[in-house]
């Protein structure tokens, strides 16, 4: 069902808007979790060092879909507000023409350079062959992960946020199913763990891109709208580039980080591998209610609203700060337990440092909600430059400090780089939101 973000009170339609956004978020997620878990239970602690270290490299390609989704959904966004219904249905298939030629390059040059690539963040020889593997069947799957996070851009261009949260809790949990079929039962190793992804990643995009096409199918316009626009493309790039540089530096900062990281040995790779991807679970959840702040925003500034553009930044904060109370108090409280539902047996080295990497971040939880918020708006109402600026600020923070402060503290130098570069990111970008750029902008 379509929905109008234009109308009704700000804080209950972000609630009912976002919510199944942060549903969603998290069963995509488990895909990751799954693939970890299953690897450091049933096959050991190389393997889920193997399938982490991987992952660093498949974030790049993520970043790539992430920018083709907030790039179309904004701009389907802005036109569904404007109720210029045609000049819509020609973005969404000019986003999907566009998607397809970006993933074909993508792919050849995964396809091509990704051992290269594991080379470069000096992949330790005990776990070469398996991360080889993964990142390979990964990338013959990312077209399937490309088009459903176009098609869930969509969805939330037009108010939908509860039919992708339906096809990825479907999806999701079917992974983890067959994660343990083709690895416990099967036998397959982590090339299991990859191809139980590859699978189920595909087919929530066919149910979701199907959908796609059935809901424009019933937005009727007077006359047949265009299959490609080039001014259209144009407008998309402007707000997709952008998140995909940011993206893509942020994966390329995490590769330099893994690298500093992989030469602390097996033990902590694994150990960060497992934290990682708790603290992954919580900022790619609020990276998404951020999108859906975005999707909200250019609804509105589409319709000439704006005033409800500063409410509804009030209201993502008080949001996001309640969904952290509850995350925060667990990864404080419990780190050592989360840990240990990755390995069966953590050596010492992988639990003290998933265990400290979890104690140093969590408690900025609260820092990085906001920024992400405050990106949000910048992104929904096209302000890319700002937005640009707090993440780049934060991106190069992090990488320096984590290899200079590596050199003197070990890992634990490496862990603090994060807060430091969230902080300092955070004060930009409510600084930027602040500066009253939206009312200049309307």
């Amino acid at each position: 069902m379509n929905r109008d973000l234009t109308t009704g009170k700000p804080e209950t339609v972000l609630w009912n808007f976002c919510v199944p956004l942060f549903g969603s978020i998290i069963f995509q997620q488990m895909y990751n979790i799954a693939d970890s878990f299953v690897a450091g239970k049933f096959i050991g602690e190389n393997a889920l060092a193997a399938v982490g270290n991987s992952y660093e490299i498949t974030l790049i390609f993520i970043a790539f879909a992430f920018g083709c989704n907030i790039g179309c959904s904004v701009i389907v966004s802005q036109l569904f507000g404007a109720r210029e219904y045609k000049n819509m249905k020609t973005a969404v298939t000019t986003s999907m023409i566009s998607s397809a030629v970006l993933c074909t390059v993508l792919v050849a040059a995964g396809v091509l350079g990704g051992s290269r690539l594991l080379q470069l963040i000096r992949t330790p020889d005990t776990i070469f062959a398996d991360s080889r593997m993964y990142l390979n069947i990964y990338i013959w799957g990312f077209p399937f992960l490309l088009f459903y996070n176009v098609s869930t851009g969509i969805f939330s261009a037009l108010g939908d946020s509860k039919t992708p949260f339906l096809f990825l809790a479907v999806s999701s949990t079917a992974n983890i199913a067959v994660d343990i079929l083709f690895v416990a039962v099967l036998h397959m190793g982590v090339a299991g763990v990859a191809w139980a992804t590859f699978l189920c990643q595909g087919v929530s995009c066919v149910l979701a891109a199907a959908a796609v096409w059935k809901r424009l199918s019933g937005i009727h316009t007077k006359d047949r709208a265009p299959l490609f626009s080039a001014r259209l493309l144009r407008r998309i790039a402007m707000i997709a580039v952008p998140s995909i540089l940011q993206q893509s530096f942020i994966s390329v900062g995490n590769i330099v980080i893994q690298g500093v990281i992989n030469g602390f040995g097996a033990g902590v790779i694994a150990g960060y591998a497992a934290a990682v991807k708790l603290n992954n679970l919580v900022i790619t959840s609020l990276t998404t209610l951020a999108n859906g702040v975005s999707n909200y925003t250019a609804q509105n500034l589409g319709a000439g609203i704006p005033p409800r553009v500063k409410e509804g930044f009030r209201a993502a904060v008080k949001m996001v700060w309640i969904l952290c109370v509850p995350i925060a108090l667990l990864y404080l409280l419990a780190n050592g337990h989360l840990i240990r539902i990755f390995m069966d047996n953590p050596s010492p080295a992988a639990l003290q440092s998933g265990t400290r990497f979890l104690f140093v971040l969590t408690p900025f939880y609260f820092v990085v909600s906001l920024k992400l918020v405050a990106d949000g708006v910048l992104r929904g109402a096209g302000l890319m430059k700002q937005f640009m600026a707090s993440t780049f600020t934060d991106l190069i923070l992090r990488v320096v400090l984590a290899v200079a402060l590596s050199k003197q503290f070990g890992y634990m130098g490496i862990w603090c780089a994060w807060p430091i570069g969230w902080s300092i990111a955070t004060a930009l970008s409510v600084l930027f939101y602040r500066r009253g750029t939206l009312d200049k902008r309307s």
